[in-house]
């Protein structure tokens, strides 16, 4: 799983918090996992907002504007989604992603266990 990947892009929650707290938080939801990454930094900005999970979308100096881009593709990849949410106030940002616990069906169809 490259899961691990989407955990590292979103340490990026690091660059935009200079004091306060990053909260992970992982939660058994029916049939999925959800994994949270709450900062308390600088918010994302509203013009970047809408094209968040875009190639290249950046207000930063440092980075690309790859990182969610790459999680998003590899979230999807596992059947999961992925969001953002930041207040309105610009103070702290908070990425979701949720991943099926058991994706069977889509196992199979990579292993070429096409049986259905």
């Amino acid at each position: 799983m490259r899961l691990s990947q989407v955990m590292l892009n979103l340490d990026n929650a690091g660059k935009f918090t200079k004091r306060g707290s990053i909260t992970i938080t992982t939660e058994i939801k029916s049939d999925s996992v959800q994994v949270t990454v709450k900062d308390i930094g600088t918010g994302i900005h509203p013009e970047i907002y809408p094209k968040l999970f875009s190639k290249f979308a950046t207000k930063s100096h440092r980075g690309t504007g790859l990182g969610l881009f790459i999680s998003k593709s590899i979230v999807e990849a596992h059947s999961g989604k992925i969001w953002a949410e930041s207040s309105s106030q610009q103070k702290g940002a908070t990425f979701i992603f949720t991943v099926p616990l058991s994706d069977q069906e889509n196992i199979d169809q990579k292993n070429g266990n096409n049986e259905s």
